[in-house]
């Protein structure tokens, strides 16, 4: 499996660290950033401080972040990586940092040379929040499945209301759109999303190519998240 530099500035107004990681490409498991100059994970270093920024940086393809504790297994914080070295703050709710707290990373390595596109989306419903993965072929739609069980949409999140969809695909990639499919094939809602290149342009374009909040959707039996990209 690839792996590649991943790293995370957190802080507030009055502080900040910067916390690293070697990442494996694809998966959560094991890719726990830790301080720079300590060496120790987030919970141990900064317990009880609060947090209200994030500077999450992969070096290419994309990623996903999340902060989970690591007993509960419970996420707090989630969103999105930049490439590295046009990364922006990403303000957050401010966060209380448990003792048991991880900062952990899901890159992806970019699919464009084989004429694919990797796609992430962070889907929130009334259940909760799972990171969902699709490598489509570039133009095509593919089917996103859970990160952690690969599960659909559906059985993830069965008699659930969809509240928020967040995506991002690859560096240097479109998302055409992505869709809510329910179990006859119906399209339930589908949303069209930006471009977003390696050089980043703004928020928006740098940690993700659509953000659709708000959302009120049951989820039934058999329901799918389907996502487009092309290579741009």
């Amino acid at each position: 499996m690839t792996t590649q530099p991943t790293q995370m500035t957190v802080g507030n107004s009055s502080f900040s660290k910067v916390f690293a990681d070697t990442s494996t490409d694809s998966v959560w498991s094991g890719n726990v950033l830790l301080d720079t100059i300590s060496a120790q994970s987030m919970g141990i270093l900064i317990p009880n401080s609060t947090l209200s920024w994030v500077q999450p940086e992969y070096n290419a393809g994309g990623m996903a972040w999340r902060i989970q504790n690591a007993q509960s297994l419970q996420v707090s914080r989630w969103g999105f990586g930049c490439f590295g070295g046009q990364s922006t703050k990403q303000y957050i709710p401010p966060y209380m940092v448990n003792p048991n707290d991880i900062l952990t990373t899901f890159p992806v390595a970019a699919e464009q040379g084989g004429g694919n596109v990797a796609c992430l989306a962070w889907v929130t419903t009334t259940k909760g929040t799972e990171l969902f993965t699709a490598t489509p072929a570039s133009g095509a739609t593919g089917l996103m499945v859970t990160a952690v069980n690969a599960q659909s949409l559906g059985d993830a999140f069965f008699n659930s209301q969809i509240l928020s969809i967040m995506v991002q695909t690859e560096d240097g990639t479109r998302l055409n759109s992505v869709e809510v499919i329910d179990n006859l094939g119906g399209v339930q809602m589908t949303v069209q999303g930006n471009a977003r290149g390696a050089m980043g342009i703004g928020g928006s374009n740098a940690y993700n190519n659509l953000s659709c909040d708000g959302l009120s959707i049951p989820v039934g039996k058999g329901f799918t998240l389907r996502v487009k990209g092309t290579i741009v």
